[in-house]
């Protein structure tokens, strides 16, 4: 499946006993041309969040929460009540980092918005970097990769996850720079391995600080790239620069939260159909179906370039193996789907004319489109919905119940909406990322009904939604849903304080029981 490169590849990039190419590359763009291509289809990559005043990203408003209660701790005596905040040495901190001094500078939501604008780009230069490095100019396999960017796990807001694949990509592309570079050490015992050292032994440090599933993809394509030049067991001790973190998730306890969870051959099925899930069913089936079978094709052509072709497949194994939970964190496999596909696509090394390459590139600007248009309209409902806050006092108790249909393909935005209330308002709010042993952020108050995720509400087709007997409530004295069903019924006596296409805040019509 995955073709030997010779060590002195023709001018077409591939060995001499290639088969023929069925397309005719002549008319293939240069080099300078086609990294400008690639350099401005990976800023473009950002476009959702220039189009829209607030990311539509699932986890972004639970994200904003902490990152305020992390700044404003020991400062701010009404959050103090509500929550408290301690820093945990994990593979998962990435933009909390990145917060500490952008959100003193810019504000919590600017700082936010910013390092999620950058995590695409960053992951577009990330791909083109590497097929730079590997061969000098970007072609069909960087551009359809391209199309993975905008992920599930991207759209979901997995911040930590996808800064840290950013930095694996463009870690990568140094690796394979210094394989061939003429830094060394004076003495012969280390050889041209001392610069790796010098790099990436804190390289690596920081990448599994920004998440460890970062790192571990970092180490699977340094092993698929040695197992390619060579293959035998030394090939699992090439990335031994990476390996002093091991160190770190031994002492952590990482390996707790092993769980595959029910119906798991149903579960894998559905997670690789919806490996691109976005916004529209038809466009990321379409595309998923795209990007397989041009990576068998190629397989097939052996246009499969194997120091990138064994990783994808390492990835795609691991996508099998590897469970739903793992180490407190969620879908550890569906994250790694679109890696496998973004990967596997890099692996294509087959020039084409410039037609092909413009091609690729559409599919990629119609995908972004069609997320930049959802985010613009979802953002502007949102906005509507937020008025809410005026109506809200500083350090309310607000219980968030948020409606999201099973059967429902695209993201929800709308997801972790409540904890708007705790950035602008200061409040109690019951939809955070706070489970004990598990997060940084933890509550003080509210008790095991206002755990994430006691806000979602999840729908059956044709369920109505009933909020009189809506548990976080008892503990509240607003309750703040979101959806795009109204809600059949309130808890009796709720007066309702504002309306929006997609949500309702009510006043309870008693105290919280306990405060």
């Amino acid at each position: 499946m995955v073709e030997r490169r010779s060590p002195k590849p023709n001018a077409g990039g591939s060995s001499p006993s290639t088969p023929a190419s069925i397309f005719p590359d002549d008319n293939a763009p240069g080099e300078r041309e086609s990294l400008v291509f690639g350099v401005i289809l990976a800023l473009l990559a950002g476009l959702p969040f220039l189009v829209a005043t607030y990311p539509q990203l699932t986890d972004f408003p639970s994200h904003l929460a902490r990152y305020h209660v992390m700044l404003e701790s020991g400062n701010n005596a009404v959050l103090d009540r509500f929550y408290r905040f301690e820093w945990i040495l994990a593979g998962n901190l990435g933009a909390d980092l990145l917060m500490v001094p952008l959100g003193r500078i810019f504000g919590v939501e600017l700082a936010a918005r910013l390092i999620g604008l950058m995590i695409p780009m960053l992951t577009g230069l990330g791909i083109v970097a590497v097929e730079w490095a590997l061969r000098r100019r970007i072609g069909i396999g960087s551009v359809l990769a391209m199309t993975t960017i905008w992920s599930p796990a991207m759209g979901m807001g997995f911040y930590n996850w996808t800064l840290s694949l950013a930095l694996a990509l463009l870690a990568f592309a140094l690796w394979v720079r210094l394989e061939d570079s003429q830094w060394r050490w004076q003495g012969r015992w280390m050889g041209r391995w001392a610069g790796r050292w010098i790099v990436f032994v804190p390289l690596g440090l920081v990448i599994w600080l920004c998440h460890v599933s970062g790192w571990g993809v970092l180490g699977v394509l340094v092993f698929g790239y040695a197992w390619h030049r060579r293959k035998g067991w030394r090939a699992l001790l090439a990335p031994w620069p990476l390996f002093p973190p091991f160190a770190l998730l031994l002492a952590s306890g990482a390996g707790s939260g092993f769980s595959y969870g029910a119906n798991p051959v149903g579960y894998k099925i559905g997670i690789w159909l919806k490996a691109l899930r976005d916004q529209s069913m038809q466009l990321d089936l379409l595309t998923l179906a795209i990007l397989v079978l041009i990576i068998v094709f190629a397989a097939r052509r052996r246009k499969l370039d194997g120091r990138l072709g064994w990783a994808a497949l390492a990835l795609a194994i691991l996508t099998i193996v590897i469970p739903r939970h793992l180490g407190g964190g969620d879908f550890a496999d569906w994250r790694l789907i679109a890696v496998a596909l973004m990967i596997g696509c890099l692996a294509i090394d087959w020039p084409l004319p410039r037609w092909a390459i413009v091609a690729a590139g559409a599919l990629f600007l119609v995908r972004l489109g069609v997320t930049a248009s959802a985010w613009h309209g979802q953002s502007q409902q949102l906005e509507q919905a937020l008025e809410a806050l005026d109506r809200l006092p500083r350090g309310a108790r607000v219980a968030g119940a948020v409606a999201v249909p099973a059967s429902q393909w695209g993201v929800e935005p709308l997801e972790h909406a409540p904890s708007y209330a705790t950035v602008r308002r200061d409040a109690l709010v019951n939809s955070h990322f706070a489970i004990p042993g598990v997060h940084m952020l933890q509550l003080r108050e509210g008790g095991e009904d206002f755990t994430d995720p006691s806000q979602r509400i999840l729908l059956s087709s044709g369920e109505s939604v009933d909020l009189t007997s809506f548990e976080p409530a008892r503990h509240a004295d607003f309750l703040w849903y979101f959806g795009r069903t109204a809600p059949a019924r309130l808890p009796v006596g709720a007066r309702v304080m504002h309306r929006s296409p997609v949500s309702i805040l009510v006043r309870l019509a008693k105290p919280a029981d306990d405060r």
